[in-house]
């Protein structure tokens, strides 16, 4: 079955995780997918990543090209202007499957708790909470406040999922992109897609 969902970055460190929810989504999960991607996300892409982007079409480009030189992708995606709060994704008539924000500021996640939307990703998620679909955020902080531990709990209670982006080493990691399909799978569960991205704990099976 086909999967349509709403790929947010902001700017928290941790483009590592998006690049590879972006990829595992290409690789293995047919469908279509809108990507948000504010500013601060793309600055902080550039800066963990050594790349040079000016517009989001070129990081999306990168990331596509990137899986086309391994196999044909089976997922598109289109992208939505962050500052466009009229956009597809602010509409809750746009029928999807969850959205994801990866890797998740501290200020979006904030903003999201208290209901404030002034920008398309806090716009999309407002809506996907509102709607009872499934969103999923990725924080990267440490150590987290009592502001941001009471914040994630507010927003669990309005029916979001916190996934923090805290691999785990069963696994075995043995680079740091082990450790990117490891959160990336982790995403991709909680909306329901099962995505085989490493070896489940105590598996003896081959992959």
């Amino acid at each position: 079955m086909e999967k349509n969902l709403i790929i947010a970055i902001t700017g928290a460190s941790g483009a590592l995780y998006a690049r590879h929810l972006l990829h595992a989504l290409c690789m293995h999960v047919p469908g279509k997918s809108s990507v948000i991607i504010s500013p601060s996300g793309l600055r902080v892409c550039n800066e963990e990543t050594g790349t040079n982007f000016r517009k989001d079409e070129e990081y999306l480009q990168w990331i596509q090209e990137s899986v086309s030189r391994k196999s044909s992708p089976v997922h598109s995606f289109q992208l939505e202007d962050y500052r466009d709060i009229g956009a597809r994704s602010a509409s809750g008539s746009n029928s999807h499957d969850g959205m994801a924000i990866v890797p998740c500021s501290m200020k979006t996640l904030a903003s999201i708790t208290h209901g404030i939307t002034q920008n398309l990703i806090e716009r999309a998620a407002d809506v996907t909470l509102k709607e009872r679909r499934p969103l999923v955020v990725v924080p990267r902080e440490a150590p987290y406040s009592l502001i941001h531990l009471r914040n994630m709990t507010s927003l669990t209670e309005a029916g979001a999922t916190v996934v923090p982006a805290s691999p785990g080493f069963y696994q075995k990691p043995e680079s740091l992109d082990d450790l990117g399909r490891f959160i990336a799978s982790r995403v991709l569960s909680v909306l329901g897609i099962q995505v085989r991205l490493f070896k489940p704990w105590l598996d003896e099976s081959p992959e």
